[in-house]
């Protein structure tokens, strides 16, 4: 395995990106980078008028992403990131342009910013995509009871999944390893997550 692997959580909202990204780095000792989301600025606003908020939203989390990105790739360890720089683009911003929340100008726009930060970005060495029903999300989501999520409707993340089916066979540059979460507890599957620590390892 590399000395200072760079590994991506990629997956929906609710399917446990956080969660993992902290066990699995503690577990490989690598350091894991989060993604704002309590802190967020703009949650709240965006899950009350997604047309307003959509594309400061979108900025956000690109500019944040973005300097994660530069941390980790500049650190002497292995980093573990709570979902990658890609999704934003490829998944959240897409679907907001596709159901007419985020209008061409701003789309053109932030596809722009998106292509020329990317392209001074090494790719990771791993995706690990976290996949799951949107009936499994919504549970979730239900279960963690933040407030800006309470009326989050399950058509927008029954969107996003089918965008991440649509995205994650197309990558081609950089290595994928695919785990349905729909029966899997982080907590309580000790045997699968050793499973996982190891297939991970091999994948590296």
């Amino acid at each position: 395995m590399k000395s200072s692997p760079f590994v991506g959580i990629a997956g929906n909202i609710g399917v446990g990106k956080t969660t993992f990204t902290q066990i699995v780095g503690e577990r490989l000792d690598w350091t894991p980078y989060f993604e704002s989301v309590i802190d967020n600025p703009y949650l709240d606003d965006f899950y009350h008028d997604m047309d307003r908020w959509s594309f400061n939203l979108q900025i956000y989390f690109l500019h944040h992403r973005f300097k994660t990105h530069v941390a980790m790739i500049n650190s002497s360890k292995g980093t573990i990131q709570d979902r990658t720089i890609y999704e934003d683009v490829e998944i959240f911003a897409q679907n907001l342009f596709d159901i007419g929340k985020m209008s061409k100008r701003d789309w053109e726009n932030y596809i722009g910013l998106f292509s020329i930060m990317s392209s001074f970005l090494k790719t990771p060495d791993l995706i690990i995509y976290l996949k799951a029903s949107t009936d499994t999300l919504i549970t979730r989501i239900n279960k963690r009871e933040r407030d800006f999520e309470s009326g989050i409707d399950p058509g927008y993340l029954h969107q996003l999944n089918i965008l991440y089916g649509k995205w994650i066979p197309a990558i081609k540059n950089i290595p994928v390893y695919t785990i349905d979460t729909n029966n899997f507890n982080i907590f309580e599957d000790h045997q699968m997550l050793d499973q996982i620590i190891e297939n991970i390892q091999s994948y590296l």
